[in-house]
């Protein structure tokens, strides 16, 4: 370590700087039309060589803005403006480097299943419910939530059968896609580092995650971990892009029911060479492979997609896109037919 609080990396590369620089460009392209308070904090870092140098000591995969933010506020740091924050970051800077080295991005948000829920609509049978990618396993419960889908015809309301849930998902739809809870009847995800849904450490991890000023994501993440922690899904700690991982995964389901393996929001965090393995071996199994992707993330989409002019992401099963869809599921404009199982988008 130099004297003047730098981390130098073996190339001579100043860590530092490199912390500076990330968080600039946070401060001026991510932030500002999300969290104020976020794009406050990392303006602070960026004119503050110290506190750029304690976030230099995160490995660099793990001192993502969001990240790092989510970790101080989980430790105690007050959601104030910047010199609090800074004082209180310099006071705890060991315990923040230690867990933030131990902590991934993990968004889980649930209001993907309001995108998720047509292409699971297009399923008739009892599903075996797979996520690659599963966090706490929030996405998991798409059948224990309740869905108000909007439309120029008017609304969609769909409820369990035992009535309206703690989690109510509003979701801005056109076309005519199916609209109906799927029938599950196991859940099951595999995670490099799952995420316990009875856990308070990792309850408070998950909604620490929340960027401040998003209303009533919190409290929808703190309902949909109250459901999983009633009914726990069975997790795995494993990479899914290991065919063998993802084999003894598949195999935990029960017969008699279709398995449904999902990878909403997995496959852009997945190098492109492990992507491409995983998506080689999904072809393999005897499943539905649902997803939400970028529309230029891989080629499997049959017919192709025009990334340019599609709208949205992509809600495609086993490879043909279905709808253009917002990643965190505000929106559904479908594309395809009603029956989707089996037709390719028109």
């Amino acid at each position: 370590m130099r004297q003047d609080g730098g981390v130098a990396d073996e190339t001579g590369g100043d860590q530092t700087a490199a912390v500076i620089q990330r968080y600039a460009r946070f401060a001026r392209e991510e932030a500002p039309d999300r969290s104020a308070l976020y794009a406050d904090w990392a303006r602070a870092v960026t004119a503050d060589p110290k506190a750029a140098a304690i976030l230099a000591r995160i490995p660099a995969t793990r001192r993502q803005p969001p990240l790092v933010f989510a970790v101080t506020r989980m430790l105690g740091a007050p959601e104030a403006p910047s010199p609090v924050w800074t004082a209180w970051l310099r006071e705890h800077a060991d315990e923040v480097v230690a867990e933030a080295s131990v902590r991934r991005l993990q968004t889980n948000e649930p209001q993907r299943c309001a995108a998720l829920l047509p292409a699971l609509a297009t399923i008739e049978e009892p599903i075996a419910l797979l996520e690659l990618g599963a966090s706490g396993g929030l996405c998991l419960y798409p059948d224990r939530y309740s869905y108000r889908y909007r439309s120029g015809d008017g609304e969609v309301a769909l409820d369990p059968a035992s009535g309206p849930s703690a989690v109510a998902l509003e979701c801005d739809v056109t076309g005519a896609p199916p609209l109906r809870l799927p029938q599950v009847v196991w859940r099951g995800g595999i995670d490099l580092a799952p995420l316990d849904a009875a856990d308070a450490g990792d309850r408070r991890f998950l909604t620490s995650l929340v960027w401040p000023g998003e209303r009533g994501r919190a409290e929808r993440i703190t309902a949909a971990l109250d459901i999983a922690a009633a009914d726990p899904p069975q997790l795995i700690a494993g990479d899914a892009s290991d065919p063998r991982t993802l084999r003894a995964a598949a195999a935990l389901a029960p017969a008699g029911a279709r398995l449904v393996v999902t990878t909403p929001g997995v496959l852009p965090h997945i190098p492109r060479a492990g992507r491409e393995r995983l998506l080689d071996a999904l072809r393999t199994l005897d499943a539905v492979w649902i997803t939400i992707d970028p529309p230029g993330l891989h080629e499997r989409w049959r017919p192709p997609v025009d990334a340019g002019s599609w709208g949205g992401f992509v809600l495609g099963r086993d490879g043909a896109p279905l709808a253009a869809v917002d990643p965190l599921g505000s929106f559904v404009h479908w594309r395809a037919s009603r029956t989707a199982g089996t037709d390719a988008a028109g």
